[in-house]
C-alpha cells in the first residue's frame, strides 16, 4: 500500500517501528455487548427498487451481506410496501426520512405509520444534507446559503408530529445532517436547545432524539490512507479529522457556532446515515482495501458510540453511475470484495437474539498498540466473540500482539473473514494467544 506521510497536531498516532502503546498492563474483567446489538448497527443506503435497483436483488444482497437495516425515504418514490417486503423476507428494518429536499411531514408520517404497523420501522429521519439540497418550507427557502431557520422549523414540526402520534411516539427521530453548515445560528447543533444558548430558535425547542452525521472516513482536509483511518473518523471529539460529530454538534464547521462540549459529545445519542470510502487507485484504495476498511468501519463506529451506521451504498445507482465506487455491489449487481468479506464477517458472528444476562471476560493485551482495537461481544448461546482489528492503512506495519486471559480457556477458535467464514485454527486449554494484526478484523470464539 502507498504510505502517506502527514503531520497533523491533533493526531496521536506515532509512526515508528516502536509503536506507541496504551497503558493496559493489568488483566481485568471486561463487560461484553450482545452480538445481536452490534449486528443491528450494520446498515446501508439503498433505493431498494428504484434508480436501477431491483427488489428481489436487494433482498438477496441484504441476505448475503447480513446487513440489518437500510436508509430509505420517499425521495426515490419506492412504495412503502417494498420496504415492508424487506422486513418480511430478511428481517431488515428501515429508517424512513424526508431525504433530499423533502418537506412533506404528513406524507412521511403516513409512510412511517405503515412501516410501524408491519414492524418494519427503525426510525424517522429528517432532511438530507440541507447544505447541498436546500428546502422550501411553508413558503420560506432555507438551507444552502439561505437562512437555516426554515430547516429548524421543519425539524421542530417533524419532531412534534411524530411524538404526538400514538403509533409513532416511541420511535426515535434522527436529526438532519450537515447542520455544521448553518449560515445563521438556528440551533440545529442541539437535539434540544438548552437555556442560554443564544440561538435564533427558542430554548427548549426539540429537533431530534439522535444526532446524525455523514462522517465519511476520508475528507478533502484529510485525503488518502492513514493509520487508524476508521477509528479517528468515528471519534466524537475534536481530534476527528473528517466531517464528524464535533464539527456538526460541538463547534459548527461553517460559522463556528457553539454546541455541546466534548464531554457531552461522548454520550450524545448518535447515528451515521452515510459513510464509506470510494475505490480510488491513486490513493491506494483498491477493492481489496475498501473491503477491509468497511469491516473496520462498522467496528470502530460501534465501539465509539454510534448506535447505527449506514455505508453508502448497497448497490451502484443507474442515475449516479460514478457512485458505484462506494458500493458493495456493482451496477450489474455483481458482489464486490466488500460484500464477500462482510458475508464472512456476519456469518461468523451470526446471532439474532439478545443475551439475557451479559457476562464478563478476563483478558488483557499487554502493551496494546494504538492501532489495535478490541470489541468484546457475546452470543445468546453464551460464547464470547472477541473481535480485534488492526488499523494500519497508512503504513505496512504489523501489530504483533498477545491476548492474555485471567484463566485458561477451554477452547478458542480463530477466524479471519478475509480468508473464510470457517475457523482457521482451534486452540484448547490456553491462557494466551498470539496474533498479527494489519488492517482488518480477526475474531476469537471463546468457549
Amino acid at each position: 500500500m502507498k504510505t502517506n506521510l502527514f503531520c497533523l497536531s491533533f493526531l496521536f498516532i506515532v509512526f515508528s517501528f516502536g509503536c506507541t502503546t496504551k497503558n493496559t498492563n493489568q488483566t481485568q474483567g471486561k463487560d461484553a455487548v450482545s452480538v445481536d446489538e452490534f449486528l443491528n448497527s450494520i446498515g446501508a443506503c439503498t433505493s431498494v427498487s428504484r434508480r436501477g435497483e431491483n427488489l428481489q436483488e436487494t433482498i438477496e444482497n441484504l441476505k448475503y451481506t447480513g446487513i440489518r437495516w437500510v436508509r430509505v425515504g420517499y425521495e426515490d418514490s419506492a412504495p412503502v410496501e417494498d420496504f415492508i417486503k424487506l422486513y418480511e423476507e430478511v428481517g431488515v428494518r428501515s429508517s424512513y426520512g424526508l431525504l433530499s429536499g423533502g418537506t412533506d411531514i404528513e406524507r412521511l408520517v403516513k409512510g412511517a405509520r405503515q412501516l410501524a404497523q408491519a414492524g418494519a420501522l427503525l426510525a424517522i429521519e429528517g432532511a438530507n444534507e440541507p447544505n447541498n439540497w436546500g428546502i422550501t418550507y411553508n413558503g420560506e427557502k432555507g438551507g444552502a446559503r439561505e437562512s437555516w431557520l426554515p430547516v429548524a422549523k421543519l425539524h421542530r414540526d417533524l419532531y412534534q408530529a411524530v411524538k404526538t402520534d400514538p403509533l409513532l411516539k416511541d420511535y426515535p427521530v434522527w436529526a438532519t445532517c450537515e447542520n455544521g453548515a448553518q449560515t445563521d445560528n438556528a440551533g440545529l447543533q442541539f437535539l434540544t436547545i438548552p437555556e442560554d444558548a443564544n440561538t435564533l430558535m427558542p430554548a427548549g425547542t426539540t429537533f431530534a432524539d439522535f444526532a446524525n452525521c455523514h462522517n465519511y472516513v476520508s475528507h478533502p482536509s484529510w485525503p488518502g490512507l492513514h493509520d487508524n483511518q476508521t477509528w479517528l473518523s468515528a471519534s466524537p471529539g475534536k481530534d476527528c479529522p473528517v466531517d464528524g460529530l464535533y464539527g456538526n454538534y460541538g463547534l459548527t464547521w461553517g460559522k463556528k457556532y457553539q454546541g455541546y462540549s466534548e464531554e457531552e459529545l461522548k454520550t450524545l445519542p448518535r447515528v451515521t446515515t452515510e459513510t464509506g470510502y470510494a475505490i480510488n487507485e491513486e490513493e491506494g484504495v483498491t477493492e481489496e482495501v475498501q473491503a477491509r476498511l468497511y469491516m473496520n468501519l462498522y467496528l470502530s463506529q460501534f465501539k465509539r458510540g454510534w448506535k447505527h451506521t449506514a455505508v453508502y451504498l448497497l448497490k451502484g445507482r443507474a442515475n449516479e453511475p460514478a457512485h458505484e465506487k462506494y458500493a458493495f455491489y456493482t451496477l450489474k449487481n455483481e458482489p464486490k470484495q466488500a460484500a464477500h468479506y462482510l458475508h464472512n464477517f456476519t456469518s461468523v458472528l451470526a446471532d439474532n437474539k439478545p443475551v439475557k444476562s451479559l457476562g464478563k471476560l478476563d483478558y488483557n493485551i499487554p502493551s496494546q498498540p494504538v492501532t489495535t482495537h478490541d470489541l468484546l461481544l457475546q452470543k445468546s448461546t453464551g460464547e464470547f466473540m472477541l473481535v480485534l482489528w488492526g488499523e494500519h492503512f497508512g503504513s505496512s506495519l504489523v501489530d504483533n500482539i498477545k491476548v492474555e486471559f485471567g484463566t485458561p480457556q477451554k477452547q478458542i477458535k480463530v477466524y479471519d473473514p478475509t480468508i473464510s467464514k470457517e475457523p482457521l485454527k482451534k486452540e484448547l486449554k490456553v491462557s494466551s494467544i498470539e496474533l498479527s494484526l494489519t488492517d482488518h478484523p480477526v475474531i476469537l470464539e471463546i468457549k
